[in-house]
């Protein structure tokens, strides 16, 4: 019988990669039925990826969150708030062994070629830095329940031509600015950045 964890990364990546719709019904037996396991782990799974951000309760029980406009403009209203405090946050306090994990994750980043998956989760690498520099555990709790939130969008925007090398060129400002204690403006470019990115982000629902 599959376990709970295997049931909730299983039910998780399905979700994320479309295999269920948005606002799909996600039936307790049914579900149960496809992973080979009992309605009580998948029931907790599905309280797990309610948490997340992933999955709501409806009418007829719980189903995929819905996509919209909206709920991006809600999304990165806080997390361009959240990057900015991160940011600012790292450029006051971090240590010599964060800035190493910055410029390591900012080298790795770097050197990735034209591949979105292995473009975002470089990126994704760098940001994590920057909020475990920050040595505030609240902001990277949320920026991380956030982050889940936009799974729910898979395309993503560092595919956008011209943005790749737009996104690494603000990255080293960013980390030039933390590296150098100013966390003024690191906090500022962090905000510059995120909203850059909540704008193509509408841009490729709207294409969408």
């Amino acid at each position: 019988m599959a376990a709970l964890s295997e049931v909730y990364e299983r039910l998780r990546g399905e979700i994320v990669d479309g295999t269920f719709d948005a606002g799909a019904n996600l039936v307790e037996l049914a579900l149960a039925e496809r992973y080979g396991t009992s309605r009580t782990p998948i029931r907790e799974a599905l309280r797990r990826l309610q948490q997340d951000g992933l999955v709501e309760r409806g009418d007829r029980g719980m189903r995929v969150r819905s996509r919209s406009p909206e709920e991006i403009l809600e999304i990165y209203e806080v997390r361009i708030a959240l990057e900015a405090t991160a940011a600012s946050a790292a450029a006051t306090r971090h240590s010599d062994f964060d800035l190493i994990r910055i410029h390591k994750a900012q080298s790795a980043m770097d050197a990735v070629s034209q591949d979105p998956s292995a473009m975002a989760a470089a990126n994704r690498a760098v940001h994590e830095a920057i909020w475990t520099a920050s040595h505030n555990g609240t902001v990277v709790d949320l920026l991380t329940r956030l982050n889940n939130h936009l799974t729910r969008y898979p395309a993503t925007t560092l595919e956008i031509p011209g943005r790749w090398a737009e996104a690494l060129a603000e990255h080293h400002e960013l980390v030039q600015a933390i590296e150098a204690r100013d966390a003024d403006r690191a906090g500022a470019l962090a905000r510059t950045h995120m909203t850059k990115a909540r704008d193509l982000r509408l841009q490729l629902y709207r294409e969408a």
